[in-house]
């Protein structure tokens, strides 16, 4: 048996890094187990914050700046907060989320230039102490990962930018990653296999049980 206490795990990754998969097949080998977990995501994870989604992926006519566009990843970050990520980690659950305050700083900052301070100080007014213990960065080599992208259903707008664009995030994930060795794990996942979802069930557990 498990001690039910809460702990926050994320994914991050560029499109058609299989992070969402990994997320899922997380969730689910968790759940086998008997252990309590609520599987989210950004942008979204709660009712106001999946309308602020559609509004970012599906794009406009009128596109929005650059500025405009990293706010509202932050407005449905706030409504995540409130209404999904707080309740359920003061519950005690385990929270799996696919996306998170890296993504906001590989792809707005580092990939699009927008200024980290904005970033950094809306962050401290609304994060307060609820931030990863852990965090899986999922590394692909990038023809793999077009390969991913063109399989899907449904293309948004960030699954058509340019080869250089994913390149700079990528990279940008792998800085962040470097500076905390201790929360996060950067994991190759270029091949199809079922070796990346055992790599992840195992660490987790690891850094649960301590």
């Amino acid at each position: 048996m498990y001690k039910k206490k809460s702990f926050f795990v994320t994914f991050e990754g560029i499109e058609g890094s299989g992070k969402s998969y990994q997320c899922k097949k997380l969730c689910n080998s968790l759940k086998k187990k008997g252990i309590d977990v609520t599987l989210t995501r950004e942008p979204g994870g709660s009712h106001g914050a999946e309308k602020i989604r559609r509004l970012i992926l599906t794009g406009l006519k009128d596109k929005f700046s650059k500025t405009t566009d990293t706010l509202l990843y932050l407005a449905a970050r706030n409504e995540h907060l409130e209404k999904k990520l707080i309740p359920s980690i003061n519950k005690k659950k385990i929270v799996i989320c696919d996306r998170y305050i890296d993504s906001t700083m590989a792809y707005q900052v580092y990939g699009r230039g927008v200024k980290k301070i904005l970033v950094d100080s809306i962050h401290k007014n609304i994060l307060g102490n609820y931030k990863p213990q852990l965090t899986f960065v999922l590394k692909v080599n990038l023809k793999k990962a077009f390969q991913r992208i063109k399989k899907r259903k449904h293309i948004n707008r960030y699954d058509k930018f340019p080869k250089k664009f994913y390149e700079k995030v990528q990279n940008a994930f792998i800085k962040i990653a470097k500076k905390n060795k201790k929360v996060y794990f950067v994991i190759e996942n270029s091949k199809d296999t079922n070796k990346t979802e055992k790599i992840i069930l195992n660490k987790f557990l690891e850094i649960f049980k301590k």
